[in-house]
């Protein structure tokens, strides 16, 4: 194998050859700690500020609203626990069935410590129900946190409308735009967000790094204590290094406005040559509202563990589903969550797009797709007639 065909930007993406050159001063020569008072480290606190500038500018914030934290996980984490740590009397809050392990998982944990966590079902297009989330909230809901984009499907939700029912019931909201930073635009100044997680990884920077938006005047309350760092919202020495370089990936990000219309292009030209010439096929999601990058297809017939297997020998990544969760036998949450059947989203593929995938990248694809499909089909056994098919997780 010479060369990787690299599918699954939604898992992680490229640390950018810009981005690299960004941060190698900053292991080279600036290596001070920027909370030290000397004057070495002078560069390196001038650099979290640029940074936290440039990730504020990507979505139209305020550069002193960006707090850095560890990843996204803890981003959304953050989020939760500071809108709870407000007011002790509320310990109601929302989600959806189909959010991001870090977010389903902590609403689990939550659930264990006597908090009540209403879990929003969707559509079977993966869209949500704006009506049902507005008659949802209570007077004891402390927030509401709803992924802006979904990781597997693409799926795009109505932020701005939930923002606004969030807004008119006085309730905190809380959006992991993880996966829509850089590929969608994200106005907060348009959009009444309080919090906003955003991860490094998924913009062609370092794993590593993550950043929390808290829209100014919103109460918060620290989830990591120690040292005084970010302003004494977030303990932890900085990865110095590693949000220089996200910074440099939210102004590429910014700059390149064309790249979305790109991999629209490509990935349609995927999708319509899977789901027009290899049989048995389907897409899960709608098909207009969504990211630009993402395509969620389900081979029926065919157990997408083994399709990976063989795409992986070939040198094709691609997944099923969220890399948090991979290794698992259990079929996708997000895919049951929208009504798919047990064996058909076991049989779903994610092909997820990215800045540095090309047209030979998916022509590739195509070219061995259909033939392992083929074959996959001919190993797979049928179901037995008393089989039945669970939704549940």
């Amino acid at each position: 194998m010479n060369s990787i065909c690299y599918l699954d930007n939604n898992g992680t993406t490229q640390v950018a050859p810009e981005v690299l050159e960004a941060m190698l001063p900053f292991y080279t020569q600036h290596w001070g700690n920027a909370s030290s008072a000397h004057r070495f480290c002078r560069p390196v606190k001038e650099a979290l500020h640029q940074a936290r500038v440039q990730i504020a500018s990507l979505i139209n914030a305020e550069p002193e609203e960006i707090v850095f934290t560890g990843c996204g996980t803890e981003s959304n984490n953050t989020a939760i626990h500071s809108a709870l740590r407000r007011d002790a009397s509320k310990k109601h809050v929302i989600t959806t069935t189909v959010e991001h392990s870090a977010n389903r998982k902590y609403g689990q944990f939550l659930q264990r410590q006597g908090y009540d966590v209403t879990f929003l079902p969707v559509e079977e297009d993966g869209s949500l129900d704006i009506c049902l989330l507005n008659d949802m909230i209570r007077e004891d809901t402390a927030i509401v946190s709803i992924m802006w984009a979904n990781n597997e499907t693409g799926v795009i939700f109505p932020i701005e409308e939930v923002a606004a029912i969030c807004q008119s019931k006085e309730v905190s909201f809380h959006t992991d735009a993880i996966q829509a930073a850089g590929k969608v635009p994200i106005d907060v100044q348009s959009t009444q967000i309080d919090f906003l997680s955003l991860s490094a990884h998924k913009i062609y920077a370092p794993k590593g790094v993550g950043a929390l938006y808290v829209r100014k005047g919103t109460p918060y309350s620290s989830y990591i204590f120690g040292g005084g760092q970010e302003s004494g919202r977030r303990a932890g020495t900085e990865n110095v290094a590693g949000i220089v370089g996200f910074g440099r990936a939210a102004q590429m990000a910014l700059e390149d406005s064309g790249r979305s219309g790109r991999l629209e292009a490509l990935r349609n030209h995927m999708e319509h040559f899977i789901l027009t010439q290899i049989p048995q096929t389907s897409r899960n999601g709608c098909k207009s509202n969504r990211l630009p990058n993402t395509s969620n297809i389900a081979f029926d017939g065919v157990e997408g563990e083994a399709l990976l297997l063989k795409l992986d020998r070939l040198g094709i990544c691609a997944s099923s589903g969220s890399a948090c969760t991979t290794g698992s036998l259990e079929p996708s949450h997000v895919l049951l969550a929208m009504g798919v059947p047990t064996r058909r989203a076991l049989s779903s593929i994610r092909f997820s797009l990215g800045h540095y995938s090309t047209e030979a990248d998916v022509d590739f694809l195509l070219k061995h797709l259909p033939d392992i499909v083929t074959e996959l089909k001919g190993q797979t056994p049928a179901p037995k007639p008393s089989e039945t098919l669970t939704q549940s997780h």
